[in-house]
């Protein structure tokens, strides 16, 4: 603005310069409106589908604690079938699954335990699934699809518990020493937490030379 003018002169001006562009700064508003609005509206919505997710994963752990199955399995369906994008849809369907291998419902496990492996985001919940399903295959007299899925090396902690697996599944098709070999790499890493130091310690001792002749050959439950 020219520094000349007249107080009323630049005044003037500014009104001008307002009525020109009166509905661009009007749309600006309405468009800033719009957005805040839609944001807020947005995460509103986000956060109360997180919470009906979290309520009914946690109500599936209650129906399971009180032994209703009937109600923790259609809770665990809902879930997945209403916020199939939320964590804990994957969370209850291991719950689900680990409640179906208990009733020896293996094929329903399976099914379950193997969308959680291909489907879910969480790097860590897929090989989750991905060693209990091998499990639940070596439960149904499918060793090699067990071995399958055990070929990729799982890494960090959950190698050992992969080791672990293999050892069970070798030792089910008869393969001894291969078991063994296994069993010996998941006690190599028992310091990572995630297989019992104790348990793999008998394992292996039962299969060593001087323990062979009183190992069982039986594999472990599902966990």
């Amino acid at each position: 603005m020219d520094e000349f003018m007249s107080e009323s002169e630049q005044w003037e001006s500014v009104k001008r310069w307002v009525r020109e562009n009166a509905i661009w700064i009007v749309g600006g508003v309405v468009l800033g409106v719009l957005v805040l609005t839609g944001w807020r509206i947005w995460q509103e919505r986000v956060e109360r589908l997180a919470a009906e997710a979290s309520g009914r994963y946690e109500q599936a752990i209650d129906a399971f604690g009180r032994n209703d199955r009937t109600r923790g399995i259609t809770l665990v369906d809902e879930l997945r079938r209403d916020h199939g994008g939320s964590p804990y849809a994957d969370q209850a369907d291991l719950l689900a699954a680990r409640v179906e291998v208990d009733a020896r419902e293996f094929d329903k496990a399976a099914a379950r335990l193997k969308r959680v492996m291909d489907g879910s985001p969480d790097a860590e919940l897929k090989l989750v699934a991905r060693g209990r399903l091998a499990r639940v295959y070596l439960e149904q007299g499918k060793p090699d699809d067990a071995l399958a899925l055990l070929k990729s090396d799982a890494g960090g902690a959950f190698a050992p518990r992969f080791d672990e697996i293999r050892g069970d599944v070798l030792l089910a098709k008869g393969d001894r020493a291969g078991a063994l070999t296994a069993y010996r790499a998941a006690r190599a890493g028992a310091a990572t937490g995630s297989v019992d130091p104790g348990l793999i310690e008998l394992k292996v001792n039962a299969l060593e030379p001087a323990g062979a002749a009183d190992a069982a050959g039986t594999p472990a439950k599902v966990n």
